[in-house]
């Protein structure tokens, strides 16, 4: 890695990972208005490592409402969870809806992977008793080109495991081919006489990730 202010290599430090991470959070707040805010939640105890102020944590975005019994755009499988909401279900502000019109919740986080050195998108899914949903209730809410893309793709698999600060078990997407395909990001902004500058990591890597979960960002953010 270089200075930690651009991407070369697929990867991020622990405080390359806290510039993207509240770059990521502020062009959300900005172009993505309709949906609530990702929150960065501080691990205080951590941070004597760090330098230039940064302290470690994680992004939060939690109880947020994707309508999986709606019908699926034929231009876009992937769902538009911040439009579908709020033009068709503002009574049921926050929740996910399946066939059934039971309610689940879902919470997302992201965390940085020490191991991996890149980020990795936690999340569990639960009823409004607080039950939590297995996978294979998880997949019935997720696109259907996701699913597809599960089976398909070894780079986006989901595995449950417990949360690396939280002590429980959540799922999440495997973070083993992340560094390659954010490389080939890298490498193609290279070939264009720039490199990636980690303040858009998150966002690039977003781009692709949330879709799996039926999240999407506002093209107004890659710029």
């Amino acid at each position: 890695m270089n200075s930690g202010r651009e991407v070369s290599d697929g990867r991020l430090t622990v405080e390359g990972f806290s510039v993207a991470a509240r770059a990521f959070a502020d062009k959300w707040k900005i172009h993505n208005q309709s949906f609530p805010p990702w929150s960065w939640v501080p691990l205080i105890n951590r941070t004597l490592h760090l330098s230039n102020q940064q302290e470690e944590g994680y992004l939060s975005l939690e109880e947020i409402l994707i309508l999986s019994s709606l019908e699926e755009s034929p231009e876009d499988e992937s769902l538009n969870v911040a439009t579908d909401c709020l033009e068709k279900e503002e009574s049921v502000d926050h929740t996910i809806l399946n066939q059934e019109n039971e309610a689940h919740y879902y919470d997302f986080h992201i965390v940085y992977s020490s191991s991996y050195k890149v980020p990795v998108l936690y999340f569990r899914g639960y009823c409004s008793g607080g039950q939590p949903l297995s996978l294979d209730v998880i997949k019935k809410d997720l696109p259907s080109c996701s699913v597809s893309l599960l089976h398909e793709s070894k780079w986006t698999f989901i595995t449950q495991e417990e949360h690396p600060y939280l002590n429980r078990p959540w799922f999440k997407l495997h973070p083993c081919g992340t560094e390659d395909w954010i490389k080939l990001l890298s490498q193609s902004s290279i070939s264009t006489g720039c490199q990636m500058p980690v303040d858009l990591y998150l966002v690039s890597w977003f781009s692709v990730v949330g879709q799996v979960v039926g999240l999407r960002i506002p093209l107004e953010m890659l710029n």
